[in-house]
């Protein structure tokens, strides 16, 4: 391992170790170490994710945090052909938006009914945690003050919105509430936080512009391979001016992808089960990919860590060559650390590539950057140009 940094470190405490259940992931096969899991200050217990858990189930508890300012009202905006698009609003599929109809079912209708043309989401509309399944080739764009939030529930595992196996997805202005505070799940700070905003599994050529996801049981976004081939993972992912606040786990987990970039984006007030982060690059297993993995000015704020880069599952029979790269990340507030990387323990196998972090800046954290459980061998390490205030 090359490590270039003014390191922070020297007296810092250890990342605390993942706890992997071995003799039950022996018994349940497509059971998986849950990138969300949790290694913090706090000793608590990591979680292992049950994969079909994730997949889809209902209900939630609530915390009663508010995480960010509602939308302003939303425009009336009527179905409407503008130059090479066709637009087609919600409200002609029947969808209310009144802020009480359930309008799970008809926004599904619009989304199918509105496949290779543009949906202006208008209203406010309020769904259940069954959730919405995005298609090949949709655009859904919400209008000024348009928002998404689910309905009261009672669930730890839902997906706002699924972007599952399809390719050319466009998703303009969205503004997801997942409503933690109308959840009454059971409150486990050691994981079983699984409700995320977007959820892109196996998915390729997707760009999400400006979205909004705020006060979800787990994550804003959730990146991770199909769920369906196991192996193919998220590809040509492109997230810019991604607002996430008040969610429990993370502002956005990535446990697989390839050519995936983050613009400008900003995390903050995470916090109620561990990790934490603003950000969680986290593996499952072997089968994950970390390739061309870009993380531009990030901003993370009040997280128990700002960026959290664990790769304790990556190794194994499939060699790995990673490739991820921060820069000019903002951390203030971090509870624990504003940058950490660890799980470094290859195992005989081999995980080549490299992490390279530039310019971060940590402000107010209990510790800047920190290095945690690294054998040499593995993927390069380059952490320059680092200022703590």
């Amino acid at each position: 391992m090359s490590l270039t940094t003014k390191q922070i470190l020297t007296s810092v405490p250890s990342m605390h170790r993942r706890k992997i259940l071995t003799s039950a992931l022996a018994g349940l096969g497509a059971m998986t170490l849950a990138a969300c899991g949790g290694d913090s200050s706090s000793d608590l217990p990591a979680s292992v994710a049950d994969r079909a858990k994730r997949k889809g189930s209902s209900s939630t508890p609530a915390s009663s945090t508010t995480a960010a300012s509602p939308p302003a009202a939303a425009s009336s905006t009527t179905a409407a052909s503008s130059g090479n698009e066709t637009v087609l609003t919600d409200t002609s599929f029947g969808v209310k938006g009144d802020g009480t109809t359930n309008d799970r079912v008809a926004l599904q209708n619009a989304i199918d009914g509105s496949v290779g043309k543009v949906l202006l989401i208008t209203g406010k509309s309020r769904i259940d945690v069954k959730g919405l399944d995005l298609r090949t080739n949709t655009h859904i764009r919400f209008a000024t003050g348009a928002s998404i939030k689910l309905l009261a529930h009672n669930s730890s595992s839902y997906q706002m919105m699924r972007i599952w196996d399809v390719s050319n997805v466009v998703v303009e202005n969205a503004y997801l509430d997942g409503s933690k505070e109308l959840n009454s799940a059971t409150n486990n700070p050691n994981g079983d936080a699984n409700g995320v905003g977007f959820s892109i599994c196996g998915a390729s050529n997707v760009t999400l512009t400006a979205p909004t996801t705020i006060s979800m049981w787990g994550d804003g976004i959730y990146l991770a391979n199909s769920w369906y081939t196991v192996t193919t993972p998220p590809s040509n992912v492109t997230v810019t001016n991604h607002v996430a606040s008040g969610c429990r786990r993370q502002g956005v987990s990535i446990t697989s992808g390839k050519n995936i970039t983050f613009q400008s984006p900003n995390w903050s007030n995470i916090s109620g089960s561990l990790p934490c982060a603003g950000l969680d690059i986290e593996p499952d297993n072997n089968n994950a990919v970390l390739q061309n993995i870009s993380i531009v000015s990030p901003v993370t704020n009040n997280c128990q860590y700002g960026v959290l880069i664990y790769l304790g599952a990556l190794a194994g029979p499939n060699a790995q060559n990673i490739s991820i790269t921060i820069t000019n990340h903002h951390d203030t507030g971090a509870r624990h650390a504003g940058m950490e990387i660890g799980g470094g323990s290859w195992n005989g196998y081999s995980v080549k590539g490299n992490i390279t972090v530039t310019s971060p800046t940590y402000t107010k954290a209990a510790y800047g950057y920190e290095l945690d459980t690294w054998q040499s061998g593995g993927p390069t390490i380059s952490v320059t140009n680092i200022t703590q205030n």
